[in-house]
């Protein structure tokens, strides 16, 4: 997968989870703090603005940035895994 479209799957589901968030603020079915937490992780790998955000959150509420990283970390071994091997820029066929 080229960098150019990796990075638009990245901003494109961002905003899916943030807009998911969002909703899930006011409908009590959707977990709204975990979709906007995820849309910000999401859009901070690409998005200056975003970046900053979540620094700011990290450096406002210290107890959370522990866990924060942690879920961070979790994420970021399930996308190395076998699921998402498709997203990945090696080639089809190498394990």
């Amino acid at each position: 997968m080229t960098p150019v479209r990796k990075r638009k799957f990245l901003v494109l589901g961002g905003w899916i989870f943030l807009t998911l968030g969002f909703l899930g603020l006011f409908l009590p079915i959707l977990q709204g703090i975990l979709f906007l937490l995820v849309g910000l992780i999401l859009l901070a790998k690409t998005q200056p603005r975003f970046r900053l955000l979540k620094m700011r959150i990290k450096k406002r509420y210290p107890k959370t940035a522990a866990a924060f990283e942690s879920a961070e970390a979790r994420a970021a071994a399930l996308a190395r895994g076998k699921l998402f091997k498709f997203f990945r820029d090696e080639k089809p066929g190498k394990d």
